[in-house]
């Protein structure tokens, strides 16, 4: 079951998707208040939901302008949590020689593993919005990811789709640049839809794609499934909760393992599409930002 958000006038109306692909509308302001609602009737938000959309009026899914399915207080992103990212990061700290081990191969193989801040709500975009690209960076690339929707308490509630927009080259000149290389204005989406967690048997099973278009042309594919997850998702939620506060509707992004050629970076018109089977096609335009930061690359 599929729950998205569209614009209703000037408001933001929740609903779930049938399997008919088209949308009925949900009596709550937001994805928490209907976990709030299954909770206080000791029911799972499936069974609440199936209830109110069979006798909902139906809406064709394509009609409707999607919004981030929510206001996730804070995301949250994992990283190198795959191999393919430990040996993109590699590259990158190395300029491409790959002669030598790095902290990446440490964070590859440590016991705890690496999270840090992406966005908040009012920076995370939705579907169609456009992401920017960093004025300071000439090395840009998506990063296609499994979000996981949890609690307060680090519980999964449901699961979407994110893109965790990255500077490849400030990450590799120095790993301390990670906040500059990961957070600027619309690095983040999310979307275009959140899966219940109760209607997931397996998040394992998820595959990840990416897509990007350049003059609406293919110019990168590339697919990966979550099972190649070095870690599992219980232990990246357990490491965000520990000793944190973490607050209801937060979104954890798990990592990436699709990433494109190392001579490919992102240009202005491009168009990204993030695509997990089940949850739906994460849309959203390359713009580039305003050269604000072009005294800084001289």
């Amino acid at each position: 079951m599929r729950i998205i958000r569209y614009l209703k006038g000037n408001e933001k109306q929740l609903a779930a998707v049938t399997n008919e692909n088209e949308a009925a509308d949900l009596p709550f302001s937001d994805f928490m208040s209907l976990i709030a609602k299954a909770r206080e009737d000791n029911k799972t938000a499936f069974d609440i939901v199936k209830q109110i959309a069979d006798k909902s009026e139906k809406l064709p899914l394509e009609n409707l302008q999607l919004t981030t399915p929510i206001d996730a207080p804070e995301v949250w992103a994992s990283g190198v949590t795959y191999k393919k990212s430990r040996e993109a990061r590699n590259y990158e700290a190395t300029q491409g020689k790959l002669d030598r081990e790095t902290f990446y191969d440490k964070v590859y193989d440590a016991v705890r593993p690496e999270i840090f801040f992406k966005s908040t709500s009012a920076r995370t975009v939705g579907p169609n919005d456009p992401v920017y690209l960093r004025s300071d960076s000439n090395w840009q690339i998506p990063e296609p990811e499994l979000g996981l929707v949890i609690d307060k308490d680090g519980k999964v509630l449901g699961y979407t789709a994110g893109n965790d927009m990255s500077c490849r080259d400030i990450e590799g000149e120095n790993p301390l640049y990670l906040p500059q290389a990961k957070v600027w204005k619309n690095s983040c989406s999310i979307g275009p839809a959140i899966v219940l967690a109760e209607t997931v048997s397996d998040p394992y099973e998820f595959q990840i794609i990416c897509r990007i278009y350049r003059d609406e042309e293919l110019v990168f594919y590339g697919d990966a499934q979550v099972s190649q997850l070095k870690r599992t998702l219980d232990e990246l939620v357990q490491y965000l909760v520990l000793d944190n506060q973490i607050f209801d509707g937060t979104v954890l992004l798990t990592g990436t393992c699709v990433v494109p050629p190392n001579e490919f970076t992102l240009a202005e018109n491009d168009r990204i599409e993030i695509e997990i089977p089940g949850i739906g096609i994460l849309n959203n335009p390359v713009v580039q930002s305003e050269k604000v930061g072009q005294a800084a690359k001289g």
